[in-house]
């Protein structure tokens, strides 16, 4: 059989340098890096700031095939290889060993506005991204309206991205990605941008994509719903190895008994890594039970805390922060946002660490699979937003049938999005019945 993509014994090695103070920086990449630290390290030993270099392999001896037509999921954890293994497929960056033999055109979508120029409006830039990533004047202008309309961004053609929110760029960004035909699509967690409505329209793109069946696409997701939804083999990758290869479901299941992903919980250490902008950066999303711990497993009947950190980079006004919360088949709940709170929306916020709790009251949710979408905004004459994370957390709702929640004893499957305990009045009058 002949394989679209074929790679064997694929290696990738970065030296990183550590000074005794603990900094770490990446080996000079290019002749003016090199002149400068070589003008540098005189001075270094001076000062007591010597350097020791290590060698880390972000990919050891990966090998894999992928059929024509294919949708491969990758998943892992932070650190495990992903987007170091689809830059090498883009010859975006060398393998140091090994070789990747790709047989047909390739288009990436690895990091959301990639090509994007801010100075230049949105139109302008749908021009110089489809170029960028292969297609053809004739092809964009054939195009254009479809990639307008599902981007949800014709109000603001002419208007510079540089001052689009990050929800508007991203959903710019994967609109003309996604609007390509080439031969295969390198696909990097586009899946955890835009708010819930642009995740679920991007989604349902990818799925139309994939049902197609004339595109081979790798996809690289933490969104387990949407691996398992779109790709029917997927590859687990950690510390730059494969560990697991095969049917999704258990690749997927391998990686969450792994303990290395917990849906109620994440964590961004780097802050210039985490979702946002050079306003507002997200470090942490957890859901709490009513003791504090963070849980994946809520009783019915107990209250539920969603804990959401994030740094204000720049002094300002009216942050809010909003949740989204939605079942296992993507049906909206409701949202929340902390809009009722005057005194903190008005309030000028200095730069620093900000923590926002909601409690959601039990006996509220129904059984089942509760997803979390997060965003953060500054509430002005129009919303700006700032960070949105769709699928942020999840978490399950259990009924212990103790006989105390709203179902009571009554155990037959019970209907409904949400389970609420409302007030009820029973009145018995003694009387004759003719």
């Amino acid at each position: 059989m002949d394989y679209i993509i074929d790679v064997e014994n694929l290696s990738k090695k970065y030296r990183i340098f550590r000074q005794k103070e603990g900094l770490i920086y990446s080996a000079p990449n290019n002749f003016r890096d090199e002149l400068i630290d070589t003008v540098k390290k005189p001075f270094q030993r001076l000062s007591g700031q010597e350097t020791s270099k290590e060698d880390v392999w972000a990919l050891k001896n990966i090998s894999f095939k992928v059929e024509p037509g294919e949708i491969l999921g990758i998943i892992g954890p932070n650190g495990a290889g992903k987007s170091t293994l689809l830059k090498i497929l883009t010859r975006i960056t060398p393998p140091t060993e090994g070789k990747a033999i790709i047989n047909g055109r390739v288009s990436s979508l690895l990091e959301v506005g990639t090509g994007f120029h801010y100075e230049l409006t949105g139109k302008e830039n749908i021009y110089l991204n489809g170029a960028v990533l292969g297609m053809k004047k004739k092809e964009i202008e054939k195009k254009f309206d479809k990639i307008v309309e599902f981007a949800g961004v014709r109000k603001f053609l002419n208007t510079p991205i540089k001052r689009y929110s990050s929800g508007m760029t991203v959903r710019l960004a994967f609109s003309v990605a996604a609007h390509l035909e080439p031969d295969i699509l390198l696909v990097d967690e586009v899946l955890s941008v835009g708010d819930a409505a642009f995740q679920k329209k991007s989604f349902n793109k990818m799925e139309k994509v994939t049902k197609q069946g004339d595109r081979t696409i790798l996809f690289v997701s933490h969104n387990m719903e949407a691996i398992q939804g779109l790709c029917k083999r997927t590859m687990l990758l950690d510390k730059g190895k494969i560990i697991k290869i095969g049917p999704t479901k258990e690749v997927v299941r391998k990686y969450l008994d792994s303990g290395k992903i917990s849906p109620a919980k994440r964590v961004w250490v780097d802050v210039h890594q985490a979702p946002g902008d050079d306003v507002i950066r997200l470090k942490a999303v957890r859901v709490k039970d009513k003791s504090g711990k963070i849980s994946e497993n809520i009783d019915i009947r107990e209250p539920v805390f969603i804990e959401m950190e994030y740094w204000n980079l720049k002094p300002g006004p009216q942050r809010v922060a909003g949740l989204h919360f939605y079942n296992e088949k993507g049906v909206s709940l409701f949202t929340s946002y902390d809009l009722h709170n005057l005194d903190w929306r008005k309030k000028i916020l200095k730069t620093g660490l900000v923590k926002s709790i909601c409690k959601v009251p039990g006996n509220l949710f129904a059984e089942g699979r509760i997803f979390v979408s997060i965003a953060v905004n500054t509430y002005l004459f129009v919303s700006l937003e700032h960070v949105s994370v769709p699928n942020a957390v999840s978490f399950n709702i259990f009924d212990s049938f103790s006989g105390d929640s709203v179902r009571g004893d009554f155990k037959v499957p019970w209907t409904g999005l949400v389970r609420p305990m409302l007030e009820w009045e029973n009145i018995f009058k003694e009387k004759e019945i003719k």
